[in-house]
């Protein structure tokens, strides 16, 4: 990989710049940008080697959309890229603007072009993103771009990423955000405990929802179906559980005792709704400390449902929500924490 050195990385305040697509010649660009700002740490390579860039750019595992100046440099950036079960939504993240030029609005027109030109071209049928809690600015941002909030993800990210720019001194919550550009109307199942927050957590869905309620038992000898992430930097472990079985509770005991000899802090699991026995699942959930995170559209292509554990207590207080839904989500949440606590 090609060594850029940050005092390297001046660029020449006050040029024009327009929002686009990627181009391989802009890659040394970006990952000097990536550097400047986060340091040679970052956790993800292919924004800090110009060849990985142009290459996953090339096969559309990223997207990436760039603020280019007349001259050539890369005063922004932001991307799609894959990270939930059903490749056909994509995340949004992967953001961030030259230090000259952050008071002249790249970060709205990139994401401008994100939503609105990239993920039609490229035929994403929704896009999603992880809004922090240490401003509101962001909130505002994804919401201008017509996505719509569903969850909330308390101290999602270590304080160790806001570092540099000492834009936080603890870890930091995160609300989901998604728009969708291709209906899909199916049926979920909604959990009894969980029956009032999903009717309000569904009433800001524009896709249409056929809501049963859930509560019967898994097939016998069924075996449960689940793909564990863990990002060590976060310290957070995600567990997508296409199917829960009748070995759940094992299942997850077992995975979450690997999570915690690796020094894990959150857990987040991800159940399908489309499944009527997935009542059972949050009931051990429930049980072992879990709580509401919120609801995912399109996560399976079906619809899922976030719980997490988190090892220790929350930041509450750090966390600045915008938008009344986003309040109200943040409410539900931190209500059914509480009640977990207890146990």
């Amino acid at each position: 990989m090609q060594e850029f050195k940050d005092k390297e990385h001046y660029i020449e305040p006050g040029q024009e710049w327009k929002a686009d697509f990627f181009r391989p010649e802009d890659a040394d660009g970006v990952v000097k940008l990536f550097l400047s700002v986060y340091g040679k740490d970052y956790p993800i390579k292919a924004y800090i080697d110009p060849e990985l860039l142009t290459r996953e750019n090339a096969e559309g595992r990223i997207i990436s959309s760039v603020a280019r100046t007349g001259k050539g440099h890369i005063v922004g950036h932001v991307a799609l890229f894959c990270s939930a079960p059903f490749g056909g939504i994509r995340e949004c993240g992967a953001g961030l603007v030259h230090s000259s030029y952050r008071k002249g609005g790249v970060n709205s027109q990139l994401l401008k072009h994100l939503f609105n030109e990239a993920a039609p071209k490229f035929g994403v049928e929704g896009v999603y993103g992880e809004a922090v809690c240490n401003h509101v600015f962001m909130q505002k941002e994804v919401y201008a771009c017509r996505a719509e909030f569903h969850a909330l993800e308390p101290d999602l990210m270590p304080s160790s990423a806001y570092e540099k720019e000492k834009s936080a001194s603890g870890r930091v919550a995160a609300i989901f955000a998604l728009r969708i550009y291709r209906p899909k109307p199916h049926r979920i199942f909604v959990p009894a405990v969980y029956k009032d927050a999903l009717g309000y957590l569904y009433s800001g869905v524009s896709d249409q929802r056929e809501l049963l309620p859930a509560g019967k038992k898994p097939p016998a000898h069924t075996s449960t179906r689940i793909e564990v992430s863990y990002f060590g930097f976060a310290q957070v472990a995600r567990f997508a559980v296409w199917e829960p079985g009748t070995d759940f509770e094992t299942v997850l005991g077992q995975e979450e005792k690997k999570i915690s000899d690796q020094g894990g802090v959150v857990i987040q699991v991800w159940l399908n709704l489309s499944l009527p026995w997935v009542d059972g699942a949050v009931h051990v959930l429930r049980e072992r400390g879990y709580f509401l995170g919120g609801i995912l559209p399109r996560w399976f292509d079906h619809d899922g449902l976030l719980m997490q554990k988190i090892m220790k207590r929350p930041d509450w207080e750090s966390i600045q929500i915008h938008f009344d839904r986003a309040k109200r989500i943040k409410d539900l949440v931190y209500e059914d924490w509480l009640r977990a606590s207890k146990k």
